[in-house]
């Protein structure tokens, strides 16, 4: 059994030239997934290939950095490919549980993400080196050596020191802090024991960058609790 990994780097590269292109044309298959922790998240893919009787020739297994599903699935195509034209294999049969990649390599669906298109681009250029490809599609439990592999990756890179976390940082609503607008707050004044039934005094004010700022007053006026309500 051969393990191999293909840096992401050479997602785009044509190794061809390094190859003896001395295979049959028998045919090989191929089963790949993808996948990501968050999506985006820390991605990798894994890829069995087993040679026409059945027996294993290759596992892919790639770390992809912080990528998001669909990413993830197209590099485990590529990778396939790439084997396949390194080793002078001319017919590949590949199975994917990405029902979106397999159609829009089928040609049924259209290629709208800016992200994979050059991705769909270099798959369909690597498939055009063969003499016959055939991409299917499976639900991932026919898929379980590709998942394994697949999550062995993610699990290598997110051991890596100064890898990508495990999920992608929560964006805010305002990174600026000194542009979100105030926040509106009234402040309940503390009144002595005998008027607390019967007090209903009010101060206004609002918060900004974690200050409490009162309307038409300086500073807190002494002995008061703070309660903010949000008008």
């Amino acid at each position: 059994m051969t393990t191999r990994s293909t840096p992401s780097s050479s997602l785009f590269s044509d190794q061809s030239s390094q190859s003896s292109r001395s295979s049959s044309g028998a045919w090989i298959s191929a089963h790949c997934d993808g996948g990501a922790r968050g999506n985006p998240g820390p991605a990798g893919y894994g890829a069995l290939i087993q040679a026409a009787d059945g027996s294993v020739i290759a596992e892919l297994s790639e770390f992809l950095g912080f990528k998001t599903n669909n990413f993830a699935e197209y590099s485990g195509l590529l990778g396939c490919l790439q084997y396949a034209i390194d080793h002078g294999h001319s017919r590949m049969k590949l199975v994917s549980d990405s029902e979106l990649m397999v159609k829009q390599i089928q040609g049924k669906y259209q290629v709208k993400s800016p992200d994979l298109k050059p991705l769909y681009d270099e798959a369909k250029r690597r498939i055009a080196k063969l003499d016959g490809f055939e991409i299917s599609h499976a639900l991932r439990h026919k898929n379980k050596d590709a998942d394994r592999l697949a999550n062995e990756a993610m699990d290598r890179g997110m051991k890596k020191p100064g890898s990508a976390p495990a999920t992608a940082p929560k964006a805010t609503p305002y990174p600026d802090r000194a542009t979100a607008p105030p926040v509106p707050i009234a402040y309940a004044q503390k009144a002595a024991p005998a008027q607390v039934a019967s007090s209903s005094a009010m101060l206004r004010g609002f918060t900004r960058d974690g200050v409490i700022h009162i309307l038409g007053e300086d500073r807190l006026p002494e002995g008061i609790f703070v309660k903010i309500i949000r008008e």
